[in-house]
Parts: structure tokens; sequence; C-alpha cells
């Protein structure tokens, strides 16, 4: 395993350093202050402030850059669900692919297209876009500067209440399938969803301000450098001609909780 490998697995697995860093005293992804004993902790009920207001939330002046640059930048960023128990579940974002809008025909605004359902796509920066696929998963993206821009969110690292996402991620699966696997928790658009309770509702929120579900900076991680992004083409757009080979998604190289590895495009990067 080459030595840049084994660094992204020890920052990033989902594995022994990762839960001590959150159960020591002021751990936590995005520096949450909620040690040992964390789901016992009040201050995480619905009826007292929101951790999301600890100087670590994403606010508006950080969605609103172009897409590319927002895809790029989400990249090690948290994000975080309060559930309706107060739990706070949590996920890096290791994964994410840019939609443009505009000349982008695979972006459900192509042509400045317009509708009830990509409404949220054309709204200020840091508006969550929630739709259904398949009729019956989700997919979460994010508004960023542009007509009809948004970034989707694909993959994310679980960091916190593993346990409450694999309950909900078994609700969707059939009875006596095989338990999911930590890194297989929300390494896809729809896991992601399940796996965090992001509900249909969401749609339209502002990520900025909402008292369910934010983005924070986490302090004590090392973002890798340039050359640890890949860039690639987007998944499952191939009937979109040459905006399907677009180099539009992004991705953290050697990161176990991507969902589709493009060893091709990892060569030439």
């Amino acid at each position: 395993m080459s030595t840049l490998k084994r660094k992204l697995l020890s920052k990033t697995s989902v594995c022994a350093p990762v839960m001590k860093r959150l159960h020591q005293p002021g751990g936590g992804g995005g520096g949450s202050g909620r040690g040992e004993g964390m789901d016992e902790d009040p201050t995480c009920s619905q009826y007292f402030p929101s951790k999301a207001d600890n100087g670590t939330r994403l606010r508006s002046a950080f969605f609103n850059q172009p897409c590319v640059d927002l895809a790029k930048a989400l990249l090690g960023k948290v994000l975080v669900r309060r559930h309706s128990d107060g739990t706070e579940l949590r996920g890096r974002v290791v994964e994410t692919e840019a939609y443009l809008g505009g000349e982008d025909k695979a972006s459900h605004s192509a042509g400045g297209k317009r509708t009830e359902r990509n409404a949220a796509m054309f709204m200020k920066p840091g508006t969550i876009y929630v739709y259904p696929i398949y009729g019956i998963y989700l997919c979460m993206n994010i508004s960023s500067q542009g007509e009809g821009a948004a970034v989707l969110l694909r993959s994310l690292e679980p960091l916190q209440g593993q346990d409450v996402m694999r309950r909900l991620r078994s609700s969707k699966r059939k009875e006596g399938a095989k338990t999911v696997k930590d890194r297989e928790l929300c390494n896809g658009p729809s896991k992601l969803c399940q796996a965090l309770d992001v509900q249909r509702s969401f749609d339209h929120r502002d990520l900025a301000s909402d008292a369910d579900v934010w983005l924070e900076t986490d302090t004590e991680w090392d973002m890798p450098g340039a050359r640890d992004l890949v860039s690639a083409p987007r998944i499952g757009i191939e009937s979109h001609g040459e905006w399907a080979f677009k180099p539009l998604r992004f991705y953290l190289r050697g990161h176990p909780c991507v969902s589709v590895v493009d060893k091709v495009a990892e060569s030439k990067q």
C-alpha cells in the first residue's frame, strides 16, 4: 500500500482512530465538543440550542461560489443531520458531482429549464435540492453560483451515529440481508440520504440556517493536497453525449468510502 493511501486511510477510515477522536473530550466531527456519553448529552435535544451554532458551521458565503469550485470545496466537510430524537448523525463528504445547468445536458436544468421539481437549483447558493430516483430513492444536492447549477453529494464517510444509520438503511433493505459495513453506509447518493434520513421535505431548505441539517468544517481534518483530489466522469449519465465524459465528479484518492473508483482517471492525474 502506498504511503499516500496509508495516510488517507489513517485519517478517514471509520475505524478506531476516528472513533477514538469522536469520544475524546472536545472531540467529534466539526468540533462539536461532545465527549464520552455523547448520546446522553441533554443539549442534543430539540429543546436546546443547536450544536450547529458552534462556529464551524458553513454559512451562506461558503456556498456562494462557482459549481465546480463548490464541488471540490465540499470534500472533507462534515454533513450533520440532527435526527428526530436529537441524535446528531455525521458524515464527511468524500465524493461529489457538479451539475452546471445551462449547457450541461446531464443537468436537470439543462437549457435553463425550470420546473416545479428543479426549482431549488435556481434558488440562492446553499439551498438543498432533493429529488427522487426510480420512484423510491432520494438524492441530495446543494445549489451554487450559476443559473440552475448544483452539486450532488455522492458519498460520505460515516463519523458518528453509525448504529442509527445502519438501522435506517436496514429499514429499506430486504429481510435477511447482510449487515451493512460502516464504509458502505453512505457510499452512494441514495444510501447517504437513507442513512441520514434526508427526506423529500428537505427540498428548498437553506443549509446555512436549517436546524435539522447543516455542514461544518472539521478543524482537526487535514485536507489532502490537489494531487489527492481525483476528477472523473460522472456516474449514470451515459446517454448525454459528450457531457457523459466531462470530469465533473470529484473524490478523495484512496478513500475507502468512495462509491466508484476510476482507475483510468487516476492514472492520468
